[in-house]
């Protein structure tokens, strides 16, 4: 007769080494005691039959056989997630409640500047919800589960989902005031190579998209690049340079002040998304409904005076 495979809590104490690479710091991590997560480690290792970690000056580095496991535990850490915010939209006798955990993933600019207010407001209407809200610039998968509502900048082409489109976003070129009267404003956009700009450090597929629509953007040299797109607005609010930022945004920060406007010019469009089989349940309708109306609003603000 065939042992029991390992439970999921030996799993997540491996997964829990792999990320923090000391039994120390996954213990806290977890809000477990050292011993009992060695034994957990200890435990797995007898079941699969083989090492999982090794001693190093750094730690535990894990071994060939940790690298395989790794990405099925994370698909089961992922999946535990995911059930658990489902469970967790459930209370005695409120099905039609709108409570519970809802994970939201939006880009940088968009989860630090634009969501919070969004959500809080979302979070008065509604006290029992909560938000486990991501900012990446990646797509994460919304059939995979990794998030239950997306709010994205390119037009998600799954299968599967319920997408909203929110509108249009205008990119300008924007500089602190205390630059501009520091080093002048730039009246063409050859001028820009005598300026401080602030960019991209690896092209991605959107960003060689931009260049083929704009080709002059691709030609200046960077002063700063960061793929943190957090980072390069940060960085233009500070006066380092001349950077892109979405225009409804840039108009909150009276100092920040608009070049190029004629020469530069680029919509950037916008959608909410989640599968389709959330759209019966409570939080994440209210969270996809909330998102799209604060967002569209948002955009308004695009075509405001």
């Amino acid at each position: 007769m065939n042992p029991p495979p390992p439970s999921w809590d030996l799993y997540r104490s491996f997964l829990a080494v792999i990320r923090e690479g000391s039994l120390s710091a996954a213990a806290r991590a977890l809000g477990l005691t050292q011993p009992t997560l060695a034994r957990h480690i200890v435990a797995l290792e007898e079941a699969v039959g083989g090492s999982l970690f090794v001693r190093s000056p750094r730690g535990l580095d894990p071994t060939d056989a940790a690298l395989a496991l790794k990405p099925q535990a994370e698909a089961l850490d992922r999946a535990a997630a995911s059930l658990w915010r489902t469970a967790s939209g459930f209370g005695a006798g409120l099905e039609a409640d709108v409570r519970g955990t809802v994970r939201v993933t939006a880009s940088e600019v968009v989860g630090a500047r634009i969501l919070p207010a969004i959500l809080a407001g979302l979070r008065t209407r509604h006290p029992a919800l909560e938000v486990e809200l991501v900012l990446s610039n990646s797509v994460d998968d919304l059939l995979r589960r990794d998030a239950d509502v997306a709010v994205r900048m390119v037009e998600p082409d799954q299968q599967a989902l319920l997408v909203r489109r929110i509108g249009s976003i205008a990119l300008g070129m924007y500089a602190h005031r205390d630059y501009l009267d520091r080093h002048g404003i730039p009246r063409q956009l050859e001028d820009l190579g005598h300026h401080s700009l602030i960019g991209f450090d690896c092209e991605t597929p959107d960003i060689r998209a931009m260049m083929r629509r704009m080709p002059a953007i691709a030609l200046p040299r960077f002063a700063l690049r960061s793929d943190s797109h957090l980072a390069q607005l940060s960085a233009v609010e500070a006066g380092f340079g001349i950077g892109i930022c979405q225009v409804p945004l840039a108009r909150r920060n009276p100092d920040l002040r608009r070049v190029l406007a004629d020469a530069f010019d680029m919509p950037m469009g916008m959608w909410v998304a989640m599968h389709e089989d959330l759209r019966s349940t409570p939080r994440c309708r209210a969270v996809f409904d909330g998102l799209a109306a604060g967002l569209k609003d948002h955009v308004s603000a695009d075509h405001r005076t």
